[in-house]
């Protein structure tokens, strides 16, 4: 492996990162430093102060929650460009910077007509995050469009290519998450988007927006609109109020259980998957009592149950604390495991 020389005066040390988390908590990294390009994060992976130092990767900070100081080498993906690869008449290739912001993505792309995200409109965080994550909302995940996933291992500083199937996407999940958790940067991610739209419409409240505004023929921008307002609605800016987006995904369960529990609570909200039901984790929280909640300077968002919050200058740890209490009061109450959404460091 070629040692290529790292400029240590842009490795940042004892630097905060709160303007770098959504939820805006004041954990410090030991070292920080960013990159631009495939080039820099490979002159990094081969340095001596990458070797000899435990190291953490940062995107958005949007699916992040920092319980502790980060004793690592914080290593920031500022890869950016939006480029057309290949197109038709029917679709077009289009490779992103894992460091775009992917609502600017979502917005590039409704200018340039081109459809297929337009319902995962203002979900916050990096480009490269949504594969990991597999995003999705309003009936749409990235899997839908996801073309390719470049990616470099870090062990080894090689350039890799994940297509669609090699990304073993899930209910947010992704190969990313599980087996090749924390082994790979991901550079940039190309997706398949459509010139010739099939608008989805049919999930949550995006026709009631859409007839609400007085559109009769949307256009993916108006879906966009639609899911803008909607989101707006329902979830605080995470520069008002501090969060991550929803803190707990929706549980699984058999139908066999879910019929056992509905018994005892027939207004329950569900969605059938085959063999499995979906449950709305919000309602269950709230059903529980915590929507509103709040300790000190952290809570449960008083319009979105889904949502823990950081009033100002509330603590990661007491946050995390704040959710084993919400998992384990839902567990007893129905016997329905909640799983966190959010990472934690």
């Amino acid at each position: 492996m070629i040692n290529f020389a790292i400029d240590l005066k842009k490795i940042q040390e004892n630097i905060s990162l709160k303007a770098f988390n959504t939820f805006g908590l004041d954990a410090y990294a030991q070292y920080l430093q960013t990159f631009t390009s495939v080039e820099e994060i490979k002159e990094i992976l081969a340095s001596e102060h990458y070797a000899n130092h435990e190291h953490f990767i940062l995107g958005g900070g949007s699916n992040i929650l920092f319980t502790k100081d980060v004793k690592a080498f914080v290593l920031k993906n500022e890869i950016k460009g939006i480029e057309i690869i290949e197109e038709n008449e029917e679709y077009a290739l289009v490779k992103f910077g894992a460091g775009e912001m992917w609502h600017d993505c979502v917005l590039w792309a409704i200018e340039n007509n081109l459809g297929g995200i337009e319902n995962l409109s203002l979900i916050p965080g990096t480009m490269g995050a949504a594969p990991m994550q597999n995003i999705g909302a309003y009936g749409v995940e990235i899997k839908s469009v996801l073309h390719q996933v470049c990616a470099i291992e870090k062990s080894s500083g090689e350039v890799k290519l994940f297509n669609n199937e090699d990304c073993a996407f899930g209910y947010r999940e992704s190969v990313f998450k599980r087996a090749l958790k924390n082994k790979y940067i991901i550079t940039h991610v190309t997706l398949k988007l459509t010139k010739m739209h099939a608008l989805k419409m049919d999930y949550g409240a995006i026709q009631d927006e859409l007839n609400a505004q007085g559109v009769s023929s949307p256009t993916i921008k108006d879906v966009s609109n639609a899911v803008i307002a909607i989101r707006e609605s329902k979830l605080p800016n995470p520069k008002e109020i501090g969060n991550a987006g929803s803190f707990f995904k929706n549980p699984v369960i058999s139908k066999k259980s879910f019929e056992k529990i509905q018994s005892e609570n027939q207004d329950m909200p569900h969605y059938e998957q085959g063999d499995q039901v979906k449950i709305p984790a919000g309602w269950l929280i709230e059903q529980a009592g915590w929507k509103g909640f709040v300790d000190g300077e952290i809570g449960v968002h008083k319009n979105q149950a889904l949502l823990l919050v950081n009033y100002g200058n509330g603590i990661g740890q007491d946050i995390y604390n704040l959710s084993e209490r919400i998992i384990n009061d839902v567990q007893s109450r129905y016997g329905i495991g909640l799983e966190r959404e959010v990472n934690i460091y």
